[in-house]
């Protein structure tokens, strides 16, 4: 079992309807379960058809899992944020994988943001530990005051660039 800087797969496995089994090199197993997503991003459609969506392989050495046919690729650290969340044992959790994988943000701006130091971030980003509350209220006060939905903002909006994943 390899030590995991940086998600990378050992396996994958589809599971229908849409969902994949995933191997991490670490040795973690985790269940994504794929169906809103390929209903809500029109470049993920083609999966809907069942047979094209067990044509998952694992892409570029683990760092990704592809469909070649159709020329689709997930990157393995998606994957990985995005199953985090689904498997989390807490809302608290949930809430904060949620985040780290919609924002994208790098760890040192990611506590930057969140007012915690960038070892909380890592400690927490894995899953393994409950995330408090409190940090999990960050999130959703840092979402508000990007949206603009705050009344006072705390900060200028755009000093985090986030790229939404599409």
């Amino acid at each position: 079992m390899l030590p995991m800087k940086r998600p990378r797969l050992l396996a994958v496995q589809p599971s229908l309807p849409f969902s994949l089994e995933l191997t991490f090199i670490d040795g973690q197993r985790l269940t994504l379960d794929l169906s809103a997503d390929v209903q809500r991003y029109p470049g993920l459609r083609p999966l809907l058809d069942k047979d094209a969506f067990s044509g998952v392989t694992l892409g570029d050495d683990g760092w990704s899992v592809e469909w070649p046919d159709l020329d689709i690729q997930i990157g393995a650290d998606t994957l990985y944020f995005d199953a985090l969340a689904q498997n989390a044992v807490d809302e608290n959790t949930r809430i904060f994988i949620d985040w780290r994988a919609r924002t994208g943000l790098p760890l040192n701006k990611a506590a930057e943001a969140l007012g915690v130091s960038a070892r909380s971030i890592s400690r927490y980003s894995s899953g393994r530990e409950a995330v408090p509350r409190s940090l999990a209220l960050a999130c959703l006060g840092w979402d508000s005051l990007q949206s603009g939905a705050g009344r006072a903002v705390a900060e200028q909006k755009g000093r985090y660039r986030v790229t939404p994943k599409t």
